[in-house]
């Protein structure tokens, strides 16, 4: 296995850090030539290893490299919704007969859910036909749908801690427009990503600890009707004379026209309305407590690539993430994805470590129950104690050149294709 060339790639929706990983592969690569080849990036994640389109990153300049710390999203090395299907025998010989090709004998996949069982069914299939190809895992989303509800095979996955971040300063800039435009104004309706999950939306309670604002949040968990969130609404107008309402995407309180991706999963950006605005509208139609309208605010992909709103935690907890998967990755431990612990203890601390793939290969960890408030419009303190590490406390040290963010650009230098031309079967 010594010297053997390493793919790298990335799957799924991106996020602030999820090029901080890739960054930590590729330099802690780089610090082993005794064990590592040429490290290429799969161009567009798997579909990049089917149609042997593989980004070279060891010619690539060291500033660059680095710099991909400080670049958000996936537009370096590119990402997919592809997944490989059990019925697709001939991307699996495809897959093969590229690593042969190219002596790759390492693949780490950055990703979610279906990511980690893209590289479980890797794994597998280089143990079925004695391949010498190690597969690795690297966690990655903003969902932190990652693994089990107990947060013993992960605590929390890179991506969270910055949209949790986005989220919390958000809702203060939220706040401090409400409290001035409320006479007209009284109630603002913000979505926040998370189609069954409610991780997210749940993150803004971040914004206020203590509960001073006027703040109600409906997780797509809470169950609740469209009349019943409306009463809270106007309860809370009675009470405060005004409202925040943050609402997940995934919301159960009417049609949205509901748009799917290839995975399966809903992509409520892409649907005909959003949750949002059928509760803006709504609640304009049946009336408010108080006099003005409700306005509505709709968050849109930014929230997933806002490098400004990066959790400096995040940035580090994913670059030694990606540390870790090339570690095992050298000691041959196939089949593994490098995870986060937390330590116990009153003090903030982790450890990285690993979990069978076959664990987290399309797992969806839910939010507990227990972290609902009794109201079903808030959540607990529980949760607060949970999510504040992951925000951080400074900002993220971002370059600018003329007044813009200085991301990283990989020059298109690429391997060599030596096999015929191939269609994902997918796409066929």
């Amino acid at each position: 296995m010594l010297n053997k060339n390493v793919v790298v790639a990335q799957s799924g929706g991106p996020s602030p850090v999820i090029n901080n990983s890739l960054r930590g592969v590729v330099e802690t690569c780089r610090a082993m030539p005794e064990a590592f080849g040429t490290v290429y990036a799969a161009h567009h994640g798997i579909e990049g290893v089917l149609k042997e389109e593989l980004l070279d990153l060891s010619t690539q300049d060291p500033e660059e490299i680095s710099l991909l710390g400080v670049t958000p999203a996936a537009g370096s090395v590119g990402t997919c919704r592809y997944k490989l299907k059990k019925e697709n025998t001939e991307d699996f010989k495809r897959v093969i007969e590229v690593s042969k090709a190219h002596r790759v004998g390492y693949f780490l996949y950055i990703g979610g859910n279906d990511s980690m069982d893209t590289a479980h069914k890797i794994a597998s299939l280089a143990r079925e036909h004695g391949l010498e190809l190690v597969a690795i895992g690297i966690p990655k989303t903003i969902d932190n749908d990652v693994g089990d509800s107990e947060f013993k095979l992960i605590d929390h996955t890179p991506g969270y801690g910055s949209v949790a971040r986005y989220w919390a300063l958000m809702v203060q800039g939220a706040e401090e427009e409400n409290r001035g435009s409320c006479p007209a104004d009284p109630v603002l309706v913000m979505q926040a990503m998370g189609r069954r999950i409610g991780y997210i939306p749940a993150a803004a309670r971040l914004a206020d600890p203590k509960r001073e604002m006027p703040l109600l949040i409906f997780l797509a968990e809470s169950g609740l009707t469209m009349a019943e969130v409306a009463d809270r609404v106007n309860d809370l107008l009675r009470e405060r004379g005004r409202a925040l309402v943050v609402v997940s995407e995934g919301l159960k309180v009417g049609d949205t026209g509901e748009f799917k991706d290839v995975f399966g999963h809903t992509q409520f950006s892409s649907s005909e309305i959003t949750v949002a605005q059928l509760l803006v509208n709504y609640l304009n139609k049946v009336g408010l407590a108080t006099r003005g309208a409700v306005r509505g605010n709709v968050s849109g992909t930014h929230q997933r690539h806002d490098m400004a709103s990066a959790s400096t935690v995040d940035l580090g907890e994913a670059y030694a993430v990606g540390q870790k998967a090339a570690l095992l990755a050298a000691e041959g431990q196939s089949g593994y994805m490098a995870t986060i612990l937390r330590n116990p203890g009153p003090i903030y601390n982790v450890r990285y470590d690993k979990v069978p793939l076959e664990l987290v290969a399309n797992s969806e960890r839910a939010f507990p129950q227990a972290w609902i408030a009794p109201n079903r419009a808030d959540v607990t303190d529980d949760f607060l104690a949970y999510a504040r590490p992951l925000i951080g406390e400074d900002w993220p040290s971002i370059p600018l050149v003329d007044g813009r963010q200085r991301f990283a650009r990989l020059k298109p230098i690429f391997a060599e294709q030596l096999l015929p031309r191939y269609l994902p079967q997918a796409h066929r």
